[in-house]
């Protein structure tokens, strides 16, 4: 079971889609394109002992969402059980992605400061309101400050380091 808690979130489901068991995914990550290549995904939710692994026998994609078909899962209320898990898959089959992107999971937790090393605090979470993501960087007393993720803003993220360089923009404090 070790390994189990290293599986990366790249998707949450959030409705059967049809009745013939599809589902509706949210994708967690920049390249929903990336669907069309899995095999196999973990599902995990509430209530679930562990991750039970599916394979993946269709996808297609509708608006700002991923449809998949999943062995097993036959109908609508086979899908009904499965709104708001979550899609997982070891982080052995994670693509490599271009330089400057990056999966949530590789943000939250980065250490934030400007250009001239002022401490902002860390990113406790992101938001996907629309056009870009905007980060959520708490500091020690537990204020907050919106980071839209944005060349302009956000200069340098540097993983080996964990730390996230930003340039905030007048208006941003």
């Amino acid at each position: 079971m070790g390994s189990m808690t290293s599986l990366i979130a790249i998707g949450k489901v959030t409705a059967p889609h049809g009745v013939a068991g599809e589902i509706r995914i949210l994708p967690l990550t920049d390249f929903p394109e990336r669907f069309r290549q899995l095999k196999k995904v973990y599902l995990s939710g509430k209530g679930m002992e562990a991750p039970r692994l599916c394979t993946v026998t269709g996808v297609k994609y509708h608006k700002k969402f991923v449809i998949l078909k999943l062995a097993g899962v036959e109908n609508r209320d086979e899908a009904e059980k499965l709104r708001n898990c979550y899609l997982k898959i070891e982080p052995a089959e994670l693509m490599p992605l271009p330089p400057g992107h990056y999966y949530h999971f590789q943000i939250v937790g980065l250490k934030v400061e400007t250009m001239e090393e002022e401490a902002l605090g860390e990113v406790v979470e992101i938001l996907t309101p629309g056009g870009n993501d905007v980060y959520v960087v708490q500091d020690r007393e537990g204020n907050e400050v919106l980071i839209p993720a944005i060349k302009e803003v956000v200069r340098e993220i540097d993983l080996e380091r964990g730390l996230m360089r930003v340039e905030l923009l007048e208006g941003l404090r």
